[in-house]
Parts: C-alpha cells; structure tokens; sequence
C-alpha cells in the first residue's frame, strides 16, 4: 500500500471516530432537550476526545459541503415579516460598530491590566469573531499567536455550549417556524433541486470572491430570496440539518486538538474572563439597541455576540431565532473588524516604536 493510501485510510478512520464521538454527545443533549442540543453536545463529545488525546478530523470537503446545507437551511426561515424589520438593520449596523469597538476597547483593557498581556496580544485576543485576520497579523507581528489562539477558541467554546442554556434559562429563544403544508412529491423534488442548485452557486461565488463565510453566506442568500420572494416552499429534511449540526459542532470540536491541559487551563480562566467583561458590555448595548429600534432582544444579542459568523449564525437558527439578521450583523462586523484592525496595530506599533528608549 502506497504511503497516499494509508494517509487516506488513516484520515478515514479519524473522521470516522470524530463523528462517532459527535453524534454520541450530540444525541446526549439533543434528545434530552437542550436547546441546539445536537450543535453543543457534538462539540462537548468532540471536544473532550480531543482533550483526551485522540486525534479528531474532519476532511475540509466534507465542512464545505455542510456550510452550503446549512447556509440553505437558514435561508428558509426567511419570512415577510423578516423582510418588514429590515429597514432598521442599518441603525442596528451602526450601534454595532460602536459596539464592537467598545468591546475590543474593553476586553484589551483587561487583558492588559489584569492579566499583564502585551498591548498587541491583547487586541489580537480581543478582536470579537476575527481568530483569522487576528492570527495572521499576530504572525506578522511576532506576537503570542498560540495564547492568542487559545483564548479565543475557548471564548468560541463557551459561546457554542452556553448561550443555549442561557436563553432557555430566561426563556427568550423563539419558536420553532411553520414548515408549510405537504407538498406533492413531484413539486418537492422540484423545488429542492432548484434551492440546492442556486444556492450552491451563490455559495461558490461568494466562496471564490473571498467573502467572509462565503460559502453559508451566500447559500443563505439565494435561500432567503427565494423562500423570503415565495419562488420556493420546500425545506430541506430535519435529519439533514441534525446530521449538518453534528457536522459543524465536530468541526469547532477539533479545535482543541494538540491543546496542551495545563496551558488550557490557565488560558481558560484569562478567556472566561475575557467573555464576561465582552458579553457584558456587548448586552449593554444590545438592550439599548432592542429598546430604541423595537427589534427581539435575542436577536440582538446574537448578533452583537463576539464569536465566529458560522457558529453564531447557526446557534441562532438552531434557538429559532433570525439567523438571517443574525448573520447580516456578523458579516457587517467581520467587514468592520478587517478594515480597523490592521490600523490599529499600525497606530499601536507606531506609538510602541516613538515611545521606546533610545538604543533599546
């Protein structure tokens, strides 16, 4: 057997205990109830054989492929009354703008003051949902990249398994939405390949044009248009999106993988930390969002939550809440985050280099 082969065979039988680990969590919580259950226990199961020590993968097709059935399913729930609450969207952008610096602003301070953090390592673990861009420019800057990394992967961690325990908690998620009448086969097999074959290419073009999480992004687009413009009626099977949930919570899951425990636990403690004084600040302005613009405050909140725009976005579909608007805020901030952060490490660089004593 060639040595192509056997890495093969080797990815196989990984990818297929990652999903063994991951239905078994995400049947565990699913079944009894939670709320995205089927999302969170996959990345409990994944994520504690992964701490574990066993190798967990998932091959980046099969995750391409799972954000455009995703993408399609968040699509769907678009509905008259989404399209209605859209003229407010561009004030809500605005706040969160004001919002996500203030965010950065606050969560730099403590990383900096409480926990000694350097000035650039603090931004870059401050930066809500930019792990990419912030990596990138930590490399470039010779910063902390693997605390950096760290300390937002457990912030992404807690977000994915604790927000749907705290909206059930205070009982603000939504329900579930109507699904429509049945049907005729003929209509339905119709109406999904139409859904499946726009949508797949909506998601590839906003795939090749670099877009921030093209690929549900523009699947949920030319879902949302399609279902939101009545073209459409059809809906994707619910075993499909259980099995796409399991998926995408495998995937945040294998972030933990090669972790060392002892620097994790460490770490944790400064990313707990680091999320409250975020999300605090972040529900503040949300509240005062949802107040002045008459939107759902859940919606808000997800939206003005500092995590990445594919997990957000799905925990909102999965809490029924409007994962359209949800991701729209998200993209705007991902939009927002790209264009200031390269600045502000350039301002900060800048003062670091007039402020340094001479021959140091």
């Amino acid at each position: 057997m060639s040595a192509a082969a056997s890495r093969r065979k080797l990815l196989t039988r990984r990818f297929a205990e990652t999903m063994v680990f991951g239905a078994v969590g995400a049947a565990t919580l699913g079944l009894a109830g939670m709320p995205a259950g089927w999302l969170s226990g996959a990345i409990v199961g994944v994520s504690a054989a992964a701490l574990s020590g066993r190798p967990m993968y998932v091959p980046p097709q099969v995750g391409r492929a799972v954000y455009v059935i995703l993408g399609i399913s968040l699509g769907s729930s678009v509905t008259p009354e989404t399209v209605a609450t859209m003229a407010s969207w561009p004030l809500s952008m605005l706040a969160l703008t004001i919002a996500m610096i203030a965010i950065t602003c606050s969560v730099m301070a403590y990383l900096k003051f409480v926990h000694g953090w350097p000035t650039l390592d603090a931004l870059f673990a401050a930066a809500p949902g930019a792990l990419a861009q912030a990596m990138a420019l930590a490399q470039d800057t010779g910063a902390n990249v693997r605390a950096i990394a760290m300390v937002q992967t457990v912030r992404l961690f807690i977000l994915a398994v604790a927000l749907p325990l705290i909206f059930a908690a205070f009982g603000v998620a939504g329900l579930p939405p109507p699904r429509g009448g049945n049907l005729p086969l003929t209509q339905l097999l119709i109406e999904l390949g139409v859904i499946i074959l726009v949508s797949s290419g909506a998601a590839l073009l906003a795939f090749r044009l670099n877009m921030p999480g093209g690929l549900i992004v523009g699947a949920m687009a030319a879902s949302g248009v399609l279902h939101g413009g009545g073209a459409v009626h059809a809906f994707l099977p619910v075993p499909v999106a259980v099995c796409s949930f399991i998926v995408m919570g495998a995937m945040i899951g294998t972030r933990l993988g090669g972790a060392d425990f002892r620097q994790l636990a460490r770490l944790s403690l400064v990313g707990i930390g680091a999320l409250l004084v975020g999300t605090t600040v972040g529900c503040l302005f949300a509240f005062g969002v949802a107040t002045l613009l008459s939107l759902r405050l859940a919606d808000v909140v997800m939206a003005y939550a500092p995590g990445a725009i594919e997990a957000m976005t799905i925990i909102a579909f999965a809490l029924h809440l409007d994962p359209v608007f949800v991701g729209v805020h998200h993209l705007a901030r991902f939009t927002f985050m790209s264009l200031v952060l390269p600045a502000a490490v350039g301002l900060i660089r800048a003062y670091q280099a007039r402020t340094k004593p001479d021959g140091e």
